[in-house]
């Protein structure tokens, strides 16, 4: 195994080789919908973190997008009317290009360093992000050219990122999934996968371990908009119960073919995700500290 990247610039470098491997399996990976399911999900983690209203924005920023899950299901549901995609990984752009194409989608997709964006200053309302922060090896810098390219009164959200204390907590069910594996795969009559089935084979998936850079407490992940110059500044904790019940049950289907787990699996994993969200948005989210969730919500205004 290649040694943890130990400068910015060799984070750089693992982000981008373990995601262009990672690209064309992506969605496949994580579940990534771009219908009706995928647009609840967006629409409600927007509406959580504007505090429960839902407004639109016309120019919208979106740095680590990925395959386009969160600004493709935007422009779907008319949230945003002008799309703006960056992410360091041309494999990732080149998926985002062609799910945009499937869905008839106007996107400006492009390659981008999000600690160097290529834009003027103020060109958008919105700046998001989901599960990107903790890739960057330069947070600070980041968030300088966040506020540098948001318009006055704009918005920057970024959802997905994973807490100090809720990513200790998950390792529990991961920990217990994989030493039940074998005896699920059993039980699902499921074959073993192949190493990095779904991370561009065993090699990229090796670098998998080395692309997350930070786990925040609340603290540490305000403090970088905070200095760079942004007003109300807000975190909040997301996903408890949820993330217990679909860490276990995502460790335990990495290790199998997906083609041999029942449908019958899927469908109980997801509805049962779906509903444990709904009782951490409604019961544990507004009375728990959000430290101790496994995602970290943040919401700040220039």
């Amino acid at each position: 195994m290649s040694p943890a990247p130990a400068t910015a610039e060799e984070i750089r470098d693992v982000n981008t080789r373990y995601h262009d491997g990672a690209a064309a399996d992506y969605d496949a990976k994580w579940g990534i919908d771009f219908g009706e399911i995928g647009r609840t999900q967006v629409l409600g983690k927007l509406r959580k973190a504007l505090g429960g209203d839902l407004r639109s924005f016309d120019r919208s920023l979106e740095l680590g997008a990925g395959t386009g899950y969160f600004s493709l299901n935007l422009l779907q549901a008319g949230v945003i009317s002008a799309a703006t995609c960056t992410d360091i990984s041309p494999g990732m752009i080149d998926a985002l290009s062609a799910n945009a194409r499937h869905l008839d989608l106007d996107v400006d997709a492009r390659v981008a360093d999000a600690e160097a964006l290529p834009f003027e200053d103020g060109s958008f309302d919105l700046v998001l992000g989901h599960a990107v922060l903790h890739h960057l090896p330069d947070l600070d810098q980041a968030w300088r050219e966040i506020h540098r390219v948001l318009a006055p009164g704009g918005v920057a959200i970024f959802a997905g990122e994973p807490s100090e204390y809720g990513d200790r907590i998950a390792n529990v069910p991961k920990r217990t999934a994989n030493r039940l594996a074998p005896a699920w795969r059993a039980l699902m009559r499921a074959r073993p996968a192949a190493e990095g089935n779904l991370d561009g084979g065993a090699e990229n998936h090796q670098l998998e371990s080395m692309v997350d850079v930070h786990a925040f407490t609340p603290e540490q992940i305000s403090s970088s908009p905070r200095a760079a110059g942004f007003a109300d500044v807000r975190v909040r904790g997301e996903e408890l119960l949820a993330n217990w019940f679909g860490w276990a049950n995502r460790a335990l289907e990495a290790t199998a073919d997906p083609e041999t787990v029942p449908w019958a699996w899927k469908m109980y994993a997801f509805r049962g995700y779906v509903g444990l969200q709904h009782v951490d948005r409604v019961l544990l989210e507004p009375r728990l500290p959000s430290a101790i969730f496994y995602n970290l919500m943040i919401t700040a205004q220039k």
